[in-house]
């Protein structure tokens, strides 16, 4: 039986490193499955997009485990190679968004199963100035909380690591000034928090991106918040976000689009699938449809918001 080859790239300390211990396990059902399997463990930031974008041609199939860093580093690495690859995801880290999206298990056994006998399915990829984000790309208030927060506090504390952090951050968060065009459209204004996403979890908050979320449709939502002028607005805002309310008393702002050009006199730091992404004056984020191909489990594959799959 003539293998197919398989790149399986993971980082070995996302989440609590519970793949260390695991290896052997998910190698095997890799082999079981038709594969021959490469594996290289991840040594600094970064390393997954050079080992995939320089070698992703030689094989037939990309994999991948680790948090939602991880995750941009490998389709980062993908979009550079320059040629559509099949694609497999194992989630390890923290919150684990892009694979909430899609249903691909936590649990890394059967996540390592769908690798071999999931359905692909395609989605849209972001474009930032040059960089590539799966999910979401956004700047303001608490969007430095998962690049901040230390790893070994993630290790421990999961998902009440971010929100300690995002509680000390409180008394700092302060607006910027921005323009944004869309398709169709401009906005002006000062801004606590903006989002351009395509998922439908951010940071572990269901449909924050929206209620009509579809990962590949060729659009990704914007999300904008003013600035509250009184702590009354302020929880306004914070309920209208949490209750999934639709857009009142011109504090929060949505639309979609297939570009994005934003200026702005600050420099807002801004975050791309949880890790830093600069601090641009004015950058073009623009979606390339359908540019990532990955597998997903075939039971689940009604629930996925997509409209196209590429069985």
């Amino acid at each position: 039986m003539e293998l197919k080859k398989m790149l399986f790239v993971f980082n070995p300390n996302s989440g609590k490193a519970e793949i260390q211990p695991r290896i052997y396990e998910l190698l095997d059902i890799f082999v079981k499955g038709g594969y021959l399997p490469t594996v290289y463990p991840t040594q600094k930031a970064l390393e997954a997009t050079e080992i995939i974008a320089e070698s992703a041609g030689n094989y037939d199939l990309i994999a991948a485990s680790g948090g939602d860093g991880t995750l941009n580093e490998a389709v980062s690495g993908l979009m550079q190679g320059g040629k559509p690859q099949l694609f497999g995801y194992i989630p390890a880290g923290t919150v684990n968004d892009f694979a909430t999206s899609l249903k691909i298990p936590k649990d890394m056994k059967k996540a390592a199963q769908t690798i071999v006998n999931g359905t692909p399915v395609s989605c849209d990829v972001g474009s930032f100035g040059g960089k590539y984000f799966t999910y979401i790309a956004a700047f303001g208030a608490f969007t430095n909380v998962a690049y901040q927060t230390p790893q070994q506090y993630k290790n421990v504390l999961g998902r009440p690591a971010y929100l300690l952090e995002g509680l000390r951050q409180l008394p700092s968060i302060h607006p910027y000034h921005m323009t944004v065009q869309y398709d169709g459209g401009e906005i002006e204004g000062d801004f606590i928090f903006g989002l351009i996403g395509n998922s439908t979890s951010v940071g572990g908050f269901q449909k924050l991106a929206g209620q009509q979320v579809a990962l590949n449709d060729g659009l990704f939502e914007l999300l904008l918040i003013r600035q509250p002028e009184s702590i009354a607005q302020m929880q306004f805002v914070i309920n209208a976000l949490l209750k999934r309310e639709e857009d009142s008393q011109e504090l929060i702002f949505r639309t979609k689009s297939t570009r994005f050009q934003i200026q702005s006199p600050d420099l807002a730091p801004w975050t791309l699938d949880g890790e830093f992404g600069g601090d641009p004056s004015q950058v073009e984020i623009s979606v390339l449809p359908q540019a990532l191909n990955i597998l997903t489990p075939r039971e689940a594959l009604g629930e996925i918001p997509v409209s196209v799959s590429i069985i």
